[in-house]
C-alpha cells in the first residue's frame, strides 16, 4: 500500500469536506442523489462508449497497482544492483542473475537473463533493451492518457445536469411564489456542476498526472538499466559505470561510489 497516495486522497476529500461544512450551516444542502447519478452514471456510460469494458476494468487494476500500491522507483538501488551485477556478469552469469533477482526489478532480471544467455550480439541486445524501454513507456503513457480522457467527462455531465435543472426551473416559473423558489432551485442546479468539477479534479485528473509522472520515472530507470548492461558488457569499471549512470540523475539522486567501494 502506498500510504502517501492514500493520505493525499484523504487530504483532498478533507479539504472539500471542510470547505463545504464551513460554507453552510446545513452541509446536507450539498447532497443530491439525482446530481450524483447524472455525473457518475454519465461518466461511466461515456467511458464505456470510449473504451472496451476490459479496458475499463484494466484501469481499475492500473489505479490499484501503480497509484495505490506503487513504490518509489529507487534509482540508487538500481545502480547498486548494477554494480553488483557488473562483478559477475562476464565471469559468473548465475551470480549475476541472483543479484538481479534480489532487486525484484522485472526489467533488470529480464535484461540480465538475456545478457547471461550470451546468444545475442551485444549491439542487438542493446537495441532490443532500448526498444523495450520505449515500448513500456508508450504502454504506461496510454494508461495515463485514458485517465486524462475520463477527466473530461464529469465536468461536462455536471454542466448537462445544471442545464437540465435550469430548463425545469424556467419551465415552472409562474405564480406568486415563483420568485421565492428561484434561489433554492438554482442551488440544486449548481450542485451537479460541483459534483462534476470535484469528481474530475479530486480523483480522475490527479490519477492521470500521477501515472504520467510514474511513466517517465520508470522510463528513466529502465534506460539506466539498459545503458548499465551495455557498459557492463563493454567491460567498464565500476567507478566509470556509476558516474555514467549518475549522469541521468539529479545530484540528490546520484550514487557516491566512494561509499560503496571503500
Amino acid at each position: 500500500m502506498n500510504f502517501s497516495s492514500l493520505l493525499s486522497f484523504l487530504g483532498a476529500f478533507a479539504v472539500l469536506g471542510i470547505g463545504l461544512y464551513s460554507a453552510s450551516d446545513n452541509p446536507f444542502v450539498f447532497v443530491d442523489g439525482v446530481s450524483a447519478f447524472i455525473v457518475i452514471g454519465g461518466t461511466v456510460a461515456a467511458a464505456a462508449i470510449s473504451f472496451r469494458l476490459s479496458e475499463l476494468f484494466g484501469l481499475i487494476k492500473v489505479f490499484l497497482s501503480r497509484v495505490m500500491s506503487g513504490r518509489n522507483v529507487g534509482y540508487k538501488e538500481t545502480i547498486y544492483a548494477l554494480m553488483e551485477i557488473s562483478k559477475h556478469l562476464n565471469d559468473n552469469p548465475e551470480k549475476a542473475k541472483e543479484a538481479a533477482q534480489k532487486s525484484k526489478n522485472y526489467f533488470l532480471m529480464e535484461a540480465v537473463d538475456l545478457a547471461a544467455e550470451n546468444i545475442l550480439k551485444q549491439n542487438d541486445l542493446t537495441r532490443i533493451l532500448r526498444s523495450r524501454v520505449e515500448s513500456m513507456y508508450q504502454h504506461y503513457s496510454i494508461d495515463a492518457n485514458k485517465f486524462k480522457s475520463l477527466g473530461k467527462f464529469p465536468p461536462a455531465f455536471g454542466m448537462m445536469g445544471t442545464t437540465i435543472g435550469m430548463i425545469v426551473l424556467l419551465a415552472n416559473l409562474g405564480g406568486s411564489d415563483a420568485v421565492k423558489s428561484i434561489g433554492p432551485s438554482m442551488a440544486i442546479c449548481l450542485i451537479t456542476t460541483l459534483y462534476g468539477v470535484a469528481f474530475a479534479n479530486l480523483i480522475i485528473i490527479p490519477i492521470a498526472e500521477n501515472l504520467t509522472v510514474n511513466s517517465k520515472e520508470i522510463k528513466l530507470k529502465n534506460t539506466i538499466i539498459a545503458e548499465g548492461i551495455r557498459m557492463i558488457l563493454d567491460g567498464k569499471k565500476s567507478v566509470l559505470l556509476v558516474e555514467e549512470l549518475n549522469s541521468f540523475l539529479l545530484p540528490h539522486d546520484r550514487v557516491d561510489w566512494k561509499e560503496v567501494l571503500n
